[in-house]
């Protein structure tokens, strides 16, 4: 089991952007797959950016055009790009990782989870 360390949020306004971090460490199979998450105030944390094995990507259909997720050679960091924010993009941002990864939005096929970072946008 490794260890996962966001950095990068922060308020910024409608149309701004955001790069958030994630540095993952402690991983020695090389077959697990990164993503992003985010869970905003009364709701349900989802899915929002993730790789699987192959390094394919997969986004939520609210952030396609506008977010892009993109990792290191090493896979030992992970990124978030946010353009074009909107407050509904308001949410704590979660980095998580999963081995065997079958379906990339449910929580329950990722083992390991970051302490999340903040982002606030406001209008």
């Amino acid at each position: 089991q490794g260890q996962l360390v966001e950095s990068g949020g922060g308020s910024v306004q409608a149309g701004g952007s955001l790069r958030l971090s994630c540095a993952a460490s402690g991983y020695t199979y090389s077959r697990y797959c990164l993503g992003w998450f985010r869970q905003a105030p009364g709701k349900e944390r989802e899915a929002v950016a993730t790789f699987d094995h192959r390094g394919l990507t997969n986004y939520t259909d609210s952030v396609k055009g506008r977010f892009t997720i993109s990792q290191s050679t090493s896979k030992t960091t992970l990124y978030l790009q946010m353009n074009s924010l909107k407050p509904e993009d308001t949410a704590m941002y979660y980095c998580a990782a999963g081995f065997g990864v079958r379906n990339w939005v449910r929580e329950s096929d990722y083992i390991d989870w970051g302490q999340g970072t903040q982002v606030t946008v406001s209008s």
